[in-house]
């Protein structure tokens, strides 16, 4: 029995899906800093392969957290979303060498947001 099967099925959707988010983010970005010469074709080819691994974490984490966790479609995308920002200003900051810019936090906070008005009535 695996660890991640240990824990609560709407932790194991979060795992999941941060873990899908980081496959994402360098699939989406990371070839603008390591294939920046290269042509944009080849930068689809190796995104597509490392985008192959975020859909092999993110569909499971959907669907423990459809199916196991109850949480809604929208509840779903709003949980992602809030990851992707997660992943991506540390991966902006730290990654890419970008500086940290406030309006880092006024979108994390419009995200706070969004999060209390889709759970809100569950």
């Amino acid at each position: 029995m695996s660890f991640l099967s240990q824990l609560p099925f709407s932790l194991q959707t979060v795992m999941l899906l941060v873990a899908s988010n980081v496959f994402m983010t360098f699939a989406w970005y990371g070839h603008l800093k390591n294939m920046a010469s290269a042509p944009w074709y080849f930068a689809a080819l190796a995104s597509w392969g490392i985008a192959l691994f975020e859909y092999l974490l993110q569909v499971p984490a959907n669907r423990i957290g459809f199916q196991q966790a109850g949480f809604t479609v929208a509840q779903l995308k709003i949980v992602q979303e809030v990851i992707t920002l997660s992943v991506f200003v540390p991966f902006a900051m730290v990654y890419m060498n970008e500086p940290f810019k406030l309006d880092y936090v006024w979108a994390g906070l419009c995200m706070v947001g969004a999060v209390y008005f889709i759970f809100r009535s569950a």
